[in-house]
């Protein structure tokens, strides 16, 4: 009983160093590509580029970042620098307006995420029971995603207070390396490591896993083809006419309804089946993309956010509960970090399209091709389940 209080201590530590963690992110993400493309004058292409850049960037970090954790038992450094590297990145955006330092500050931070996301995913399984361990997830993202509810209400506040200053941008970028400070504090003082039970000799980054996670891993791949960045649901909403004062307000929305369903929708996939409630959660985001490729009034776009937080919440934690139900501890770190690479990996493509698409075509056009690639990849997560039964 004692060591599951202690597991159940270090998930909710780690959930709340995310919880900061999440609050410097969602205090700029708002806004940041209405800074590139207001106050910079960048092009949708570019903010397409620059999204799938942190992305595809953090790509590179996690499977090495996965493979020293399981190499040397250490998941806390890592994440340490992961942390750092954003607490470096993000105030500097506002000492530039040069396209090719934007580019280098993103792809840093998204270095920084790589560095962070396997060794704390592999911290908390190792930290979780398998009964409980869609739970588990689900508290971390809970925690995550309230503060990503909670960065948007202070970004609300700082644009309020910064509504007269030419300068509202930049004084809100600085200002999201404080949350970031705690982050660091936090993960010194109250996250611990968890103990190695016997020592894992790793000697290159070759790694058997089953054939059950490669064909899932291949399935969430395609489904990435059409998952666009997150910036250019905030320029739909500005399409349609959202003022900017309102963007953090709908982004909170969004991310409230994400953390306050983390939890059930995760505990649900305990009891009915990961596949299940991943293909759910599929078809949200096919139903959101075509609501906002289908949307003509700024009203509409409360609504449409609002259910994109579903969306989140039946994938983001239980996919990877799904991960550490069919690999071992042994090699938990490297099968996240190829996880987590292969959808870094695919956002680069998906974003470029995206912007493409809207740039060539219209602004309703990337939904359109998210929303079918989504209705795709969950018939063939669901022809996958039938087959994982009749095996």
């Amino acid at each position: 009983m004692e060591e599951k209080k202690k597991g159940f201590g270090n998930v909710f530590y780690i959930g709340l160093l995310s919880f900061f963690g999440g609050i410097s992110q969602d205090m700029f993400v708002p806004i940041l590509p209405l800074y590139l493309t207001n106050v910079l004058g960048l092009d949708k292409t570019f903010i397409g580029v620059t999204e799938g850049l942190v992305t595809a960037g953090a790509s590179l970090f996690r499977i090495v970042a996965g493979f020293l954790t399981d190499k040397f038992g250490k998941k806390k450094p890592f994440i340490f620098l992961g942390y750092l590297f954003s607490l470096i990145a993000r105030p500097l955006l506002a000492l530039t307006s040069l396209g090719s330092v934007i580019l280098s500050l993103r792809f840093l931070d998204g270095v920084g995420k790589g560095m962070k996301d396997s060794p704390k995913d592999a911290l908390i399984a190792d930290s979780s029971e398998a009964k409980t361990r869609g739970k588990s997830f689900g508290i971390a993202r809970m925690l995550d995603t309230f503060g990503s509810v909670v960065g948007p209400l202070l970004l609300f506040l700082l644009l309020y207070i910064f509504r007269n200053s030419s300068l509202k941008y930049h004084l809100i970028l600085l200002l999201t390396a404080l949350p970031l400070v705690v982050t660091l504090l936090i993960l010194r003082y109250k996250v611990k490591e968890t103990p190695v039970k016997e020592k894992i000799i790793v000697s290159s980054l070759k790694v058997n896993l089953s054939r059950r996670f490669y064909i899932f891993l291949g399935i969430v791949v395609l489904f990435g083809l059409g998952n666009s960045s997150d910036a250019f649901l905030i320029l739909r909403a500005q399409n349609l006419g959202v003022v900017l004062l309102a963007i953090p307000l709908v982004y909170a929305l969004f991310n409230f309804v994400y953390a306050a369903a983390s939890v059930p929708l995760g505990t649900l996939s305990d009891h009915i089946g990961r596949e299940k409630v991943i293909m759910m959660g599929w078809l949200a985001y096919a139903l959101a993309y075509f609501g906002f490729a289908f949307a003509n009034k700024n009203y509409q776009i409360w609504f449409l956010f609002a259910f994109y937080g579903l969306y989140y919440a039946t994938t983001e934690g239980v996919a990877k509960a799904f991960v550490a139900d069919m690999v071992g501890a042994e090699s938990r770190g490297r099968a996240y970090g190829i996880y987590n690479t292969a959808v870094g990996v695919i956002a680069l493509p998906a974003s470029l399209i995206a912007g493409l698409l809207w740039d060539k075509v219209s602004p309703a056009s990337p939904f359109f091709f998210g929303g079918i690639i989504s209705l795709i990849a969950t018939l063939l997560l669901g022809g996958f389940l039938l087959l994982s039964k009749k095996t």
